[in-house]
């Protein structure tokens, strides 16, 4: 039998310095900039915060704009792209908060037949009655090689869509179902060096892998609830990973006997699992653990930021105390580099 080894990561905590005057109660997405400066976006109050890699707080910008902060990406560029779910658009920012261009119209949902009536078998999703176009309660967007833009339009749809770096839509693809190309909500999305399109799959536990132009690869299954993904310079993968309670339902998985805690899991770019760290029931609000991670990013030091939702999945359920609420944002380094990294 092998043994098993300890991760490779180490958590940093109490990384973020919150300044009086500042909060929030979900940090929904994270991204690094070409400095490695640290931008997050929080809901409740929904806008755009950003830090040094020591946790040292910059600025914030965004205020009054968004519906329902979902999404964050930072281009090559330096744009920096929101995913506002609730307003179904994704607006394009310099790095200080200035606007640049809007994907989508704000406020106007695609046509899917998306009408969400509780109790769910599963997930919200199941009541899409079929794909449409941009967007219907939109989650993240990958930039490309080539500067294309790649959108996971999940909630509402069950779509990927390409746009030229301009904004103009190129193509879409996507079913609803379990089969290859077919989705229950993709969420999460990446774009790796060689132009594949990683899409996490959440509903359906895996990650489906296409070709630029949207043709299937294959999938990869070894993972939970994938939310979002970050691609590193040597093309190592890191995968957030929601929690699916015991007696939650999967798509393709069924009913869930035992609890399965949020995590972290790093691929290789073949899929295979490198390392994986998290997945505690009883330890989950402790620094190290996770209670809902749902964004991921990774800078050019190898260091690895991941953002949860906790108030928006855990608390407001009533799945964990009020108290546990400030477990949001975490940093982690490579267990070598813990004594020096900043």
């Amino acid at each position: 039998m092998a043994t098993k080894t300890a991760p490779a990561f180490d958590v940093v905590a109490d990384w973020e310095r919150l300044p009086a005057g500042v909060s929030h109660r979900d940090v929904t997405g994270v991204a690094v900039d070409s400095q490695d400066r640290v931008y997050l976006f929080v809901r409740f109050p929904h806008r755009v915060l950003v830090y040094e890699r020591d946790g040292s707080f910059v600025r914030s910008w965004g205020e009054d704009i968004f519906t329902m902060a979902h999404g964050l990406t930072i281009g090559p560029d330096d744009r920096v792209y929101c995913v506002d779910n609730g307003d179904h658009s994704i607006r394009v920012f310099s790095l200080e908060g200035e606007p640049i261009m809007t994907l989508g119209v704000p406020g106007q949902a695609s046509d899917t037949g998306y009408d969400p009536k509780p109790p769910y078998e599963v997930h919200a999703c199941e009541c899409i009655a079929y794909p449409g176009g941009p967007f219907n309660r939109c989650c993240n967007l990958a930039v490309a090689p080539s500067g294309e833009l790649y959108v996971a339009d999940g909630y509402g749809n069950c779509r990927v869509h390409r746009f030229s770096a301009a904004g103009d839509l190129i193509q879409s693809w996507g079913e609803i179902g379990t089969g290859p190309g077919e989705f229950h909500l993709p969420h999460g999305i990446g774009c790796d060096a060689t132009g594949r399109v990683l899409v996490c799959d959440r509903e359906n536990d895996r990650i489906q892998v296409f070709t630029a132009d949207g043709d299937y690869l294959e999938q990869w299954t070894d993972v939970q609830r994938p939310c979002d993904i970050a691609i590193d310079g040597n093309g190592i993968i890191y995968v957030a990973e929601l929690w699916r309670p015991k007696g939650k339902k999967s798509f393709v998985l069924g009913e869930m006997l035992q609890d399965h805690p949020g995590r972290v899991t790093v691929l290789s770019a073949e899929g295979k699992v490198l390392d994986r760290w998290g997945g505690s029931s009883e330890r989950r609000h402790t620094p190290g653990n996770f209670i809902a991670p749902h964004g991921i990013a990774v800078d050019s030091h190898g260091d690895v930021y991941v953002a949860e939702v906790p108030y928006s999945f855990a608390i407001r359920p009533g799945w964990i105390p009020e108290e546990h609420g400030d477990h949001q944002i975490q940093k982690f380094v490579r267990r070598t580099q813990a004594g020096d990294s900043t």
